[in-house]
Order: structure tokens, then sequence, then C-alpha cells
């Protein structure tokens, strides 16, 4: 097995010396190069497993360098080194494909992690194989695919954006599991569920006795996801207060719990998303410009389902494939009208709702086939007929209070959950005779039940 090289510009002899012999003591051996015109000859003439190249250079720009690598050999992770708080600097070098950046003066133990992951994001194939749960043949997707390859080998932060449903973190898991991180914590917070009173502690981590109810130790999300990568969902819920401590852990990449003495270093890469739109948010002033800008070095769409109409019917197929492993039954077939009529609705729930709408089109269908009618796609026909009585009731008073409800799948729910009640209740709970009766198998409604938190065991 061949020696691990790395080339190393800058024209600054100690500096020079110092990542030598840090490189040297990982056996890693270096080449130097003390501008970008004798760097540009040396990387033409030879691969190495990494670079790093200083942003002031003689000559230039190590900008020009990490623009030269992408072009010349992208397979080559390239880290700039800058001024300590040069922010700018070192997210413009992302911007153009640098693998991570490190600021003067060069924190040792930075380093060395810097280079293992880049070493390893050196030694990933080109195409990746991994599967990405992206369920999809059009063009947008393999497209999306081919960014989430290229955005998995570097370390810089992506702000992913996208409708609600559209799968924003399929993406970011993906993003992680094709890159050199891969064995490492994946961590999804939705930014928005975690109470304001508790944000910082579970971001940070706190220390005993640091205030009433800590009782001991915790690590926060950052310190869990050590060394793989903290997904931000919903990241435009941070209240203000807590979006300037996110920051300052992004740019220090430290963290201080609360009740601690010191900062802790932390190695974490930061992937972020919301449904909504940010940049409006940055205007609103709901949402801090600088954090915006350090989390949207790259900006990653996912597209909507009305936007990959052909994915469709592979979607529905793999979907309902899941369902009936769940429900240990058959795949039902489904009509060509009825997928017909899913090509033709406009999804504003994205892949959830067609998710949700299928699930709920498998579990109450009487064939072994989904037709158009079981779709409920209109979400105004409510099927009462061959229903006990109570249960049409239920229907009815529930279509009534439809608009109570900013979400059609919620109301939906609290209608299927009142019919099963219904009958539950009319048969005393005997749920083989409450299946006959609803026209439903045995293990539908025991499916049913569960989700709806009616399942007693």
């Amino acid at each position: 097995m061949s020696q691990l090289s790395a080339l190393i510009i800058d024209d600054e002899p100690d500096i020079c010396e110092l990542l030598d012999m840090t490189l040297s003591r990982m056996d890693i051996k270096c080449s130097i190069a003390h501008d970008v015109k004798s760097a540009k000859l040396l990387l033409e003439r030879k691969p190495f497993n990494v670079c790093l190249t200083d942003m002031r250079l003689p000559d230039g720009e190590g900008l020009e360098i990490v623009q030269f690598i992408q072009k010349a050999c992208p397979q080559t992770p390239v880290a700039v080194i800058t001024a300590h708080g040069n922010m700018d600097t070192a997210i413009e070098s992302l911007k153009a494909g640098a693998f991570d950046f490190l600021s003067k003066p060069v924190d040792l133990s930075h380093l060395r992690t810097l280079i293992t992951g880049a070493i390893a994001s050196s030694q990933l194939p080109t195409q990746h194989n991994a599967p990405t749960q992206l369920i999809g043949e059009s063009p947008i997707i393999q497209q999306l695919e081919k960014s989430i390859t290229k955005l998995s080998r570097s370390l810089a932060p992506v702000y992913i954006s996208g409708e609600s449903g559209s799968g924003k973190e399929l993406v970011a898991r993906a993003i992680h599991g094709q890159g050199p991180r891969a064995n490492a914590p994946f961590l999804a917070v939705n930014c928005g569920a975690i109470p304001r009173e508790l944000m910082e502690s579970e971001f940070f981590g706190h220390k005993k006795g640091a205030f009433t109810g800590a009782h001991q130790d915790k690590d926060g999300l950052f310190k869990a996801a050590n060394g793989g990568t903290l997904f931000l969902d919903e990241v435009a819920d941070l209240p203000l207060d807590m979006q300037v401590k996110l920051l300052r852990a992004i740019q220090e990449k430290a963290v201080r719990a609360i009740g601690a003495s010191s900062e802790e270093i932390i190695d974490v890469r930061i992937l972020s998303a919301t449904h909504k739109d940010l940049e409006a948010a940055v205007a609103a002033s709901s949402f801090r410009q600088d954090l915006f800008y350090r989390l949207n070095v790259i900006q990653l769409n996912v597209p909507a389902l009305r936007e990959r109409k052909d994915d469709i019917a592979l979607l529905t197929t793999h979907l309902l494939k899941k369902l009936a492993r769940n429900m240990q039954l058959e795949a039902p077939h489904i009509s060509k009208s009825a997928l017909n009529e899913l090509e033709r609705y406009s999804f504003p729930g994205n892949v959830r709702e067609l998710e949700n709408i299928l699930e709920r089109a498998f579990t109450l269908c009487e064939s072994d086939t989904i037709t158009e009618y079981d779709l409920q796609l209109n979400h105004k026909a409510i099927l009462t007929e061959n229903l006990p009585a109570t249960s049409q009731q239920a229907s009815t008073n529930h279509y009534e209070r439809a608009l109570e409800y900013p979400n059609i799948d919620d109301y939906l729910a609290e209608i299927e959950k009142n019919i099963i009640l219904g009958s539950l209740e009319k048969v005393r709970w005997n749920k083989t005779t409450a299946a006959k009766e609803l026209g439903v198998t045995f293990r539908s409604l025991r499916y049913r039940m569960q989700k709806l938190g009616l399942e007693d065991d």
C-alpha cells in the first residue's frame, strides 16, 4: 500500500515546518510549495490525498488553488488556512469547493481531525453506490443524487430547502451516509419541537447543579454528534437569542455547557433545513442574517413531488410494498385509473401526503386492488355507506368541524378514529366482529388501531 501524501502551500517557513512535522507523525509524506504557480505544477505532476493552502500567497490567493483543484483533480480534498475570525474568506472557499478550513493559529488537534476526515474523503469512490432512499428516476432526482454525492465529500454546511414532506431529512441522511462520516453519529433535531427554556441545555448540555432540576451532567446535541453530523430541521423556528449562541458554536467550533467553566472543542458537520422561506425571514428580521450566511454556504433544493410526476408510479409501488410489510399482508395492486388520478393530483403535502393517501386506501379498500374511489383525493366525500348508524353520525359531525383543522390528515385521522371506536363499542370491543362490520381485515383493523393510538398491547 503506497504512503499517503499531502501538499502544503504556504510562504511562511514556520507554518510549513509545523504542518510538515504534524502530518509526518501521521505517516503522511508532505510536499511543499510557497506560491500558486509552483503549487499548480506539483498538482499537475502527481496526485495527493489532501492539500492545505494558506489564503494569502505571494502571487495570488488560496482560492485560486481551490478552484484549480476542482477542475484538475476534484478527488483531492483541499482545506484553506485563514486569519482568525476571517469567516468571509472561509465561507468563500467552502462555496468554491474547499473540504474545510483552519484558522490561525492552527490548533493541532483540529488539524489532525481535519486531515483524517480529508484522507477518508479522498478514498471515497467517484460514483457512490450507497442507497439514498430517494425513490425516482426522473432527471431532477438524478441531478439531486449527483449533488448529494458531491456534497458528501466535504464538510461545508448545507442548507436544504424544500416544501414540507418533500424528503429533506432523507437528503441530509444521504449526504451524511455517503461521506467520510458515514459510521459516525447522525442526529436530527426539530428545532421547533424543543421548548424554549430547555433549548440551550438540549444543544450544549449542562453540568450537575447548573440550575434547578440539573441532577447530573448532560451532554448536549453538539457533543452527542461529535465526529458526525447534526441536522437542524425547521431551523427557522429558533428564537433569536438561541440563534446568537448557535452562530458562535458553529464559528468557533466549540460549545460551553451550562454551568461549565470552559468551552469544549467539537467536530460536527452542520446540515440545516426548513420549509419556510429563510431569506424572507432574514428580511423580516426574525432570522439573523449572519447565521443564515453561515448555514447557507451551499444550498440544495429538494423538488416538490408535482415537479417529478414521472416518479409517482415508482414511488407508489415502493410505498405499497412498504405498507404491506408493516401490515404483514400481500401488497395490493393499484388500478390504472387510480394511478392516473395520483399523477393528476398536485400533492401539497408531497411524498409524505402520498404515503398517507396510500396507507388510508390500503387499509380501507375492500379488495386486493386500490381503485380511484379508494384514494379519496377530493377529501370531501366521506365514506359512510355500509357503516353503523353511530359511525355515520360521527362522520357527519366531524365533516361539519373540518374547517377547525389546519391539517387535512389530522382531520381525517379523527374521523377514522371515531368510526372505529363506534364500531368497537357497538360490538363490545370484539375486534374480529368490528373488522367484519367495517369491511376490513382483522390485521388491517389492528394496524389502524395502533396508528391511531387505540391498541392496548
